[in-house]
């Protein structure tokens, strides 16, 4: 029997112990502070490299028109050349842009959408890790939902964390989602920000059975000899390669083929 390291024992009775831990009043303050200034997705300004979609049907110039955002700011469109856009919303776009065809048009009317591409946030831990297209409407919840959490998902103590910008320091918020969830309460389903990080970490049982993986892995070439099957671990005498590097039947070996 192969015994655990104490430390790693010890590490998971703590994680068990801080189970029931509330968010600090602090630092759930400043987060809702930063929810009530966040950009909503009206209010998304873009970036590099963003694509902006134009409708205007009666100005067949630029109707259909989709257009990344170059690294200068700007879009070109027929008829009006570069447009500088970064930083924008898409009403401010549209509205820019009909100012720009009054020259041509009685009273254009242009309507934008944006492609999202140059913000992300970021979800890692026990989930199907990777960067996320930021759209300025997405919350804790939407990014727990769509991450892939599955039994192994610590998703009660789900922790948020805001990168410093500037002098602003880095922050961070432990949020139960299972209560969230269970309760209905939104009150904690903050409103991400480009750059947050929310880590999903691994149930306590799931980090003790990661533990003991690393700790068996030096046997896994053993363990692994003994639980393959004998015409497997035979395969070059059953098969041998041919000059294009596959494997073609020799006739002997396992069952006689």
């Amino acid at each position: 029997m192969i015994s655990c390291p104490r430390r790693h024992l010890h590490s998971a009775a703590l994680l068990l112990a801080c189970a029931g831990c509330a968010p600090k009043n602090a630092d759930m303050l400043h987060f809702l502070r930063e929810h009530r200034h966040q950009v909503s997705a009206i209010e998304y300004r873009v970036g590099i490299p963003d694509v902006v979609m134009i409708s205007a049907p009666r100005i067949l110039e630029i109707d259909g028109e989709s257009q990344r955002i170059q690294p200068d700011g700007k879009i070109n469109l027929r008829l009006l050349g570069e447009v500088k856009v970064v930083d924008m919303t898409a009403k401010e776009i549209s509205a820019k842009l009909e100012v720009l065809l009054s020259r041509f048009y009685v009273d254009p009317k242009v309507s934008v959408r944006v492609g999202y591409a140059s913000k992300k946030y970021y979800v890692c831990g026990q989930t199907r890790s990777g960067a996320r297209a930021y759209t300025g409407r997405d919350t804790l919840l939407d990014a727990v939902v769509n991450s892939g959490v599955d039994y192994t998902s610590w998703t009660s103590r789900v922790k948020v964390i805001r990168p410093s910008h500037g002098e602003t320091p880095v922050r961070t918020l432990v949020i139960d989602v299972d209560e969230m969830i269970k309760n209905g309460d939104w009150s904690q389903n903050i409103l991400l920000e480009p750059d947050d990080i929310v880590y999903v970490p691994p149930t306590p049982l799931a980090w003790l059975g990661q533990r003991i993986r690393e700790v068996l892995d030096p046997f896994g070439p053993i363990v692994r000899a003994y639980s393959t099957p004998a015409y497997l671990l035979n395969m070059e005498e059953v098969y041998e390669r041919d000059a294009d590097g596959r494997y073609k039947a020799t006739g002997a070996g396992y069952g006689g083929y």
